[in-house]
């Protein structure tokens, strides 16, 4: 990834007595300066059908009063722009006259390594690298109609600079592989995905190793689709595999867990710090501080170090995520889990890798519990209400299951259910705790955001099954 970033215009000692002036009296805030290289190939049907570079550069001013917030951003980074952004963000004070918060405590932890972007493989490597990935999965069955490979990497560098000179830098990597194939028999058709990455270099996934991985698990669910039937309908117990599940619990359980829906009344778990929300034996964790992960990161996007934070312990409430504003509000401490998208964007609370942890139960008891319902392995897309937690998710890879046994696999499956209920009913904890392969993505008041989900094999009982049949 070539990089060669522009000289800033934008002098941290010039930018310094401009941002105290706006922040006093303010009860925080901060000066956010982002530069980012980014890049994306997409080959498809045969040929290089995208190939994209971007560079990103700006700032965002923020000034914090009370639960009021001002916020500016500009893409010139000049002084001039940034007097502009502090007369428009410290508007939020209008009089106020607060005190200004503690800085967040520094760190030496480094959870990725600080990649030199210019290092990395050529333009016709990665175009070559795809070729590859192409004619290895249609030479892997003739089945084989279509295959779209997909590379992405970036590196971002963020700068925080707080009221009194305070400092903080964090430098991020991030790169993600995807295959995905369509099979034909018959003349039906059917899909099937596989991705991973993380906060490291290129090289990690382009091995062979690693990219025929991805295209061999991509051909199999698509094989495995091809041989699906309707799904069942009705109300019946299911089992949901380790790893990328977990996303179905990031959405119906997680947001719920963050701490601006708590502070205003409008999770499903306010007010019940303390309480029992899940079945005994559900621990439900983020974690920032996982090394080399999707969603870690050495500091969040307001300069606190990321922490280990028990959200639910042995069914028991016990933890919000939290970023600065919302945990100085409701009395408690900030958990780095404050992000943004982009210095064009606020920070809130958002997860970064969440997880259940393991239970005892080997998976394969589970699997063989269940008299009549569904095994699902694989995930596609979901809606969550964060009020209530009421959910719906579609399985890209289910499969029938009665009397412990696994039939066949169904298509057309869809989960419905509330994720505060869902959480009591889970009735077997696999011991096989698995994390995602690197691929998620959270969208959250307009905002994306990289993170990772994981989980043990869940037995829950009398979730909703939308299907055919």
């Amino acid at each position: 990834m070539p990089f060669d970033a522009p000289q800033d215009d934008l002098d941290l000692n010039a930018a310094e007595p401009i941002l105290d002036a706006a922040l006093t009296g303010a009860d925080d805030g901060e000066l956010f300066i982002e530069r980012g290289v980014s890049e994306s190939f997409v080959f498809d049907d045969g040929r290089l059908k995208t190939a994209a570079y971007d560079l990103t550069r700006g700032f965002g001013l923020r000034c914090v009063a009370g639960e009021s917030t001002g916020y500016a951003h500009s893409a010139e980074m000049s002084v001039p722009a940034l007097k502009r952004a502090a007369e428009a963000a410290e508007s939020a004070k209008r009089g106020r006259s607060g005190v200004m918060a503690e800085p967040p405590r520094r760190t030496n932890a480094k959870l990725y390594t600080d990649v030199d972007p210019s290092a990395a493989p050529s333009f016709e490597a990665k175009v070559k690298l795809l070729q590859e990935i192409d004619a290895y999965a249609r030479a892997k069955d003739p089945r084989v109609v279509q295959v779209t490979a997909s590379l992405a990497g970036s590196r971002r560098d963020i700068e925080i600079l707080r009221a009194g000179g305070e400092l903080y830098r964090d430098a991020r990597p991030l790169v993600r592989l995807n295959v995905s194939v369509v099979v034909e028999k018959d003349g039906r058709r059917e899909a099937g995905s596989a991705g991973a990455g993380g906060r490291t270099t290129y090289e990690q996934w382009i091995t062979p190793d690693a990219w025929k991985g991805s295209a061999d698990e991509a051909l199999r669910q698509a094989l495995v689709n091809l041989e699906a039937e309707n799904a069942p309908a009705g109300e019946m117990d299911v089992v949901l595999g380790p790893g990328w599940p977990g996303v179905l619990l990031h959405e119906a359980v997680g947001h719920g867990l963050e701490g601006d829906f708590n502070r205003k009344g409008s999770s499903a778990f306010s007010g019940r710090m303390g309480q029992r929300v899940a079945a005994p034996g559900v621990t439900v964790v983020d974690d920032g501080t996982m090394a080399e992960r999707r969603g870690s990161l050495t500091i969040d996007d307001e300069g606190t170090p990321t922490d280990r934070t028990v959200l639910i312990e042995d069914g028991i409430l016990v933890g919000y995520m939290q970023d600065r504003l919302n945990a100085r509000l409701m009395g408690m401490e900030a958990t780095g889990n404050g992000r943004r998208e982009s210095y064009a964007h606020m920070p809130m609370p958002r997860m970064t890798n969440t997880f259940m942890l393991a239970g005892q139960d080997d998976p394969d008891d589970i699997v063989a519990s269940l008299e009549d319902g569904v095994y699902a392995v694989n995930f596609g897309g979901g809606q969550v209400d964060i009020t209530n937690g009421k959910f719906v998710f579609q399985c890209t890879e289910a499969y029938r299951v009665k009397n412990g046994k696994i039939l066949h696999p169904v298509k057309g499956a869809t989960l419905i259910g509330d994720g505060p209920t869902a959480l009591t009913r889970i009735s077997m904890i696999g011991n096989d705790m698995k994390m995602d392969p690197g691929i998620g993505v959270c969208g959250k008041g307009g905002q994306g955001v990289p993170v990772g989900v994981g989980q043990p094999t869940l037995k829950i009982a009398g979730l909703t099954v939308g299907g055919a049949g």
